[in-house]
């Protein structure tokens, strides 16, 4: 056969190689831990009106303590009577005052409006299927939420005695921390029996974070979940004033909110710490392996 009758063909060129996907199934690159990194997931909460209304009303309390005791009784420097007789004998006594004053209450709502608006307030803005659809494994997001509220619940409990111990000592001095047995320690143990006393707060209050975070996970109503975590400690406190439940009253979360005070002792009684300790952090995780539990089989789409 002639040159002219001889059909050529072009080789065909190498195209470009499919890599396989992850043996999950997921798109090539995909990486969950990459996914709702906590750096980010911190900014956007410390971003949000909530959370910068809450620290900064933690901030300001120390100074309408102060104003209220200036605007009432005239007395200074007591060395005898309760935590609120002795609030002005120094700036480590007016710190112990506030941690008083505000353990029962303001602290569990700080730590229920922080675990509780997490997951809840994603639902009710219709952002959380959106979120799941990046995809980042639930799980993960909720661990991820659960350590950036924690995180900021710390910063809620120091920065309350932080600032009141500022205000303490510029106002009351740099005195010795008078117990309520009338006994004095030193200023560095006082400090120190202080930050013992947030860390056992810190510790306590991890029933109410994990209650808040299954109501959050539970709801699409933040107002819902936050006010659930309250009402619960609200009730467990009416409940554990009912003398006649006799030692069932033990195992109520809140029995052993004020535990602290143990440390206001020259001779610290470290039971009722630890037995608090203990209930908290059972009741803690409980509640938590609950709320991971119904987050993973919850809807989210409709």
């Amino acid at each position: 056969m002639s040159e002219a009758g001889t059909a050529y063909t072009l080789p065909e060129l190498p195209g470009p190689v499919a890599e396989p996907p992850n043996p999950d199934g997921s798109a090539t690159g995909y990486r969950a831990r990459h996914t709702l990194r906590l750096r980010v997931e911190l900014a956007r909460q410390l971003r949000r009106r909530r959370t910068q209304l809450t620290l900064g009303f933690l901030a300001l309390l120390p100074f309408l303590l102060l104003l209220a005791f200036e605007l009432g009784s005239d007395e200074r420097n007591r060395r005898s009577g309760g935590l609120v007789d002795l609030a002005t004998a120094s700036g480590t006594n007016f710190v112990s005052f506030a941690l008083f004053a505000s353990a029962n209450f303001l602290l569990v709502v700080v730590v229920a409006l922080f675990f509780g608006d997490t997951v809840a307030s994603e639902a009710s803005w219709s952002s959380l299927k959106y979120l799941l659809a990046v995809p980042v494994p639930r799980h993960r997001l909720l661990r991820q939420k659960a350590v950036v509220s924690g995180l900021l619940s710390l910063l809620g409990l120091v920065l309350l005695p932080l600032v009141a111990l500022g205000v303490g000592v510029a106002w009351y001095g740099l005195g010795e921390l008078v117990t309520p047995a009338g006994e004095a320690m030193s200023l560095g143990a006082g400090v120190g029996r202080l930050a013992l006393a947030v860390g056992y707060l810190a510790l306590h209050l991890t029933w109410v974070a994990g209650l808040a975070l299954l109501l959050s996970v539970s709801t699409d109503a933040p107002l819902g979940a936050v006010g659930g975590a309250v009402l619960a400690s609200i009730l467990s406190q009416i409940l554990d004033s009912i003398t006649a439940l006799g030692d069932l009253r033990q195992y109520l979360p809140t029995h052993y909110t004020l535990a602290w005070a143990d440390l206001l002792t020259t001779d610290v009684d470290w039971g009722d710490m630890t037995r608090g300790v203990f209930s908290a952090l059972a009741y803690a995780a409980v509640f938590g392996l609950l709320a991971f539990r119904r987050f993973a089989t919850k809807d989210i789409t409709s």
